[in-house]
């Protein structure tokens, strides 16, 4: 069981990783028929729901694009900002969609921003307390080390209908908008959700990962 456990905590990531190469790689080829850039596919979006007050900047590397509430600004990767793609404008648009759900207050943004600092600090002495627990064989602080990378879990499930709903967003904004030709939709639809995929594969391989050390806890007992 372990080693099945093991295969599939290594493959899901791999397989969700491919699948949002594969339509990324294809669609950042695909110009959009507006010609427009994901910085102006992005500030057009912004100005027609009042957000005049967020800027959209440009970030290094590679899909690291993401929308910061603290700072109200969103980084767009080098591909996206500059990019007249169908991949751009639907990044682009994504982003936005947490822009707005930042102005609707929805609920599980807020949530999600109210666990990063939890998250962050339980998930910097999860795998410390669990190694010591086991070779300690103090199961309690075997137990509490799960628990803390439970806390992890509860985040990326959180994390789910954030990303769900933000591209939801993005396909209502472009076509609202007209920002993309009906034709193209199909292939937004596929980029924001291979992107989303991702999201779901990591919810995936954490609940494995706490199945294969719940697994250990009852063989090491």
């Amino acid at each position: 069981m372990n080693l099945l456990l093991y295969i599939l905590i290594i493959l899901i990531p791999i397989i969700a990783q491919i699948g949002i190469s594969v339509n990324y790689s294809k669609y950042k080829k695909v110009e959009n028929s507006k010609k427009l850039s994901g910085f102006e596919v992005a500030k057009k979006i912004l100005e027609a729901n009042g957000l005049n007050d967020i800027y959209v900047v440009e970030t290094s590397g590679n899909l690291t694009d993401h929308y910061d509430p603290t700072r109200k600004v969103i980084k767009l990767s080098k591909d996206i900002f500059h990019g007249e793609t169908v991949a751009a404008a639907s990044v682009a648009a994504h982003e936005c969609g947490h822009a707005l759900q930042d102005k609707d207050n929805y609920t599980f943004m807020r949530i999600r921003s109210f666990l990063v600092p939890v998250v962050n600090f339980t998930s910097s002495f999860a795998w410390i307390v669990i190694i010591i627990g086991l070779f300690a064989e103090y199961f309690n602080l075997f137990l509490l080390g799960i628990g803390l990378i439970s806390i992890g879990l509860l985040f990326q499930i959180v994390t789910l209908p954030v990303e769900f709903n933000a591209s939801s967003r993005a396909k209502k904004e472009l076509e609202k908008l007209k920002l993309i030709d009906k034709d193209e939709i199909d292939g937004v639809k596929k980029v924001l959700t291979s992107a989303a995929m991702t999201y779901v594969a990591s919810v995936l391989t954490s609940i494995l990962e706490i199945i294969r050390l719940l697994a250990i806890f009852n063989d090491q007992r």
